[in-house]
């Protein structure tokens, strides 16, 4: 029998949100493993908090740089020690500069400004990690910073005409989409991009917390909560936030493209949130 330690519980508590006992006992059942630990929260409706874990609690920005033109844009995270130190101005003027190097060279030498930045300011700071996108065919990146610099989205967003890509209507549903990915956080464009194994589990767990009830309304209740995880995962799948969900995403686009008389489609995205990948010091 595995070692129930306080720290593990704390851990499972904070992944989760289960009360500290609910935590001890599925970490005594599951013999300490953290994962079945976290599954079998979830299919008896104790866990509230699932996905939090990861999001380390260091300091940083977010910063981005698109080049003229809109055909090749980049996300940057740079984390630092502090929050005070993530509010100066020099530090985000560094971060600015970061993104616009690495832009022109994903493969730029920053070491020697990062060290010059640590002597200067007195903190550990860390480049953790960018994304470039450069658009194929006709298209455009975006980019959105939230206040605080603190969640940071890049977009691809193409269409079939060039002339579509410079249309007024086409370039504002390219930011509505930003901001979209900013505030609904999915994690796939769309649905066929989820990994059968993902998708086998969440079913599993769905068929779990109604085990016992007839086959039929089984795979009824199934479907119908398989439909609400792609709605929260998959960008296109999700309620248009700017209308108040009243349509998806995914319909909206098929508005615009209407009007447009053009086929556009979201390509890829990728979203940043302060401190998710950061690692050990």
């Amino acid at each position: 029998m595995a070692e129930i330690t306080a720290a593990s519980v704390a851990k499972l508590r904070e992944i989760t949100g289960a009360g500290l006992m609910k935590c001890k006992k599925a970490l005594t059942d599951a013999n300490g493993d953290m994962n079945s630990a976290v599954e079998a929260l979830r299919i008896s409706g104790a866990a509230t908090a699932v996905g939090k874990a990861g999001r380390d609690a260091r300091e940083g920005l977010i910063a981005q740089y698109i080049q003229p033109g809109a055909k090749l844009g980049i996300l940057v995270e740079v984390n630092c020690e502090t929050d005070f130190v993530a509010r100066n101005e020099g530090f985000r003027a560094f971060c600015d500069d970061v993104a616009k190097q690495l832009a022109t060279n994903p493969a730029a030498d920053l070491e020697t400004q990062r060290t010059a930045q640590v002597a200067k300011i007195g903190e550990n700071i860390k480049i953790s990690r960018h994304h470039r996108i450069e658009v194929s065919g006709n298209g455009l990146v975006a980019a959105y910073i939230h206040t605080g610099a603190k969640v940071g989205v890049l977009v691809e967003v193409g269409a079939g005409k060039e002339a579509t890509v410079q249309n007024d209507d086409f370039k504002q549903l390219v930011r509505d989409i930003t901001l979209q990915i900013a505030a609904a956080n999915p994690t796939v464009v769309s649905r066929d991009q989820v990994s059968a194994d993902v998708i086998a589990k969440e079913a599993e767990i769905a068929a779990e917390q109604v085990k016992g009830k007839p086959a039929q309304a089984i795979a009824k209740i199934v479907e119908g909560k398989m439909e609400k995880f792609y709605q929260t995962c998959c960008l296109v799948d999700q309620g248009f936030v700017k209308k108040n969900s009243e349509i998806s995403v995914k319909d909206h686009v098929a508005v615009v493209a209407k009007q447009l008389g053009d086929e556009i489609s979201v390509r890829r995205f990728v979203r940043f949130q302060v401190g998710e990948a950061v690692s050990g010091a």
